[in-house]
């Protein structure tokens, strides 16, 4: 079987560009692994790559879902599996590109994410919850039923609580009863470029500016008024809900940058922390994040 090329970490070290040139010399496709990237009409927040930064690549998992709909990891495993399938039985290899640590882990090893796709009427329930009882409220639900999760899961981490309600009401089993296991089912390899702490911050400063010079608040008002609900899946995403709040409470634009920056500055810590944990993976230097590097590895460990 052929192997799988990962290129993932942190927010805005570069990972698209990266990948493409990578895909360019293996004649092969990419396969995003971006959980914003999926939905269609999120573009400019998302840093969604254009069809010329693409390089003629085909990009599989991106636009394939509406705004307004509910999306799982389980529902991302089942997209993008078919794909890699695909790609290996030509003898191509497939090359999963973004930072959703979830989502790669979804292709790379056998968890079963509750086994359960997204139900948006479960969903919005415990979202309706949370907004009216508050998140000691859901996370004292989650206690009830599956007090294992609950003990994991930190009573901010509301997303995660409430699919974790989720898997339980709609798969009747809890979450904690998932046996997931770091065995792969592919061979592959992961690389992931190791901006300093100073640089990598600069970096995501210069592009949440970029944004907003592109147009985000626009794009943020043309969702709203299409009818997103500011409680959507989709609008949870840092960029979008941080300008729906600042919009709320008329703070200006300078506001919403800086509090933008500084909750993705958060994020790529996150990342960092969560990638430093994934089995065969490679940290190089922005100097050595080239496609000739990449195949070196790749190759090295055939």
């Amino acid at each position: 079987m052929g192997k799988l090329l990962i290129i993932c970490g942190a927010t805005a070290t570069g990972k698209t560009e990266l990948a493409v040139k990578c895909a360019q010399k293996l004649n092969s496709e990419i396969i995003s692994a971006d959980s914003q990237l999926i939905y269609r009409g999120l573009d400019i927040g998302t840093a969604k790559p254009t069809l010329d930064e693409r390089g003629g690549i085909v990009h599989h998992m991106i636009d394939i879902v509406e705004p307004r709909q509910e999306f799982s990891v389980f529902d991302y495993a089942a997209g993008a599996t078919p794909v890699i399938g695909r790609l290996l039985a030509h003898g191509k290899t497939p090359v999963i590109c973004g930072g959703t640590g979830f989502y790669i882990n979804s292709l790379l090893f056998d968890f079963a994410y509750g086994n359960a796709g997204a139900d948006k009427t479960v969903r919005e329930k415990y979202n309706k919850l949370l907004q009216e009882q508050g998140k000691e409220y859901i996370h004292a639900l989650l206690e009830q039923v599956d007090p294992q999760t609950a003990s994991r899961l930190h009573v901010n981490d509301t997303k995660r609580v409430i699919r974790a309600l989720e898997i339980f009401e709609t798969g009747g089993i809890k979450k904690s009863d998932q046996h997931d296991t770091l065995i792969p089912k592919y061979e592959y390899v992961a690389v992931a470029v190791n901006y300093q702490r100073e640089e990598l911050y600069a970096r995501i400063n210069s592009r949440v500016d970029g944004m907003f010079e592109r147009g985000l608040i626009d794009e943020v008002k043309n969702l709203l008024n299409s009818g997103v609900d500011e409680n959507c899946q989709c609008m949870q995403a840092i960029g979008y809900k941080e300008v729906v709040n600042c919009l709320k409470n008329g703070d200006n634009e300078s506001t919403m940058r800086n509090i933008i920056k500084l909750n993705t500055r958060h994020y790529a810590k996150r990342q960092i922390t969560f990638f430093k944990k994934l089995p065969n993976i490679f940290w190089i230097d922005p100097a050595d994040a080239t496609a000739e590097k990449v195949l070196e590895l790749l190759n090295d460990r055939n």
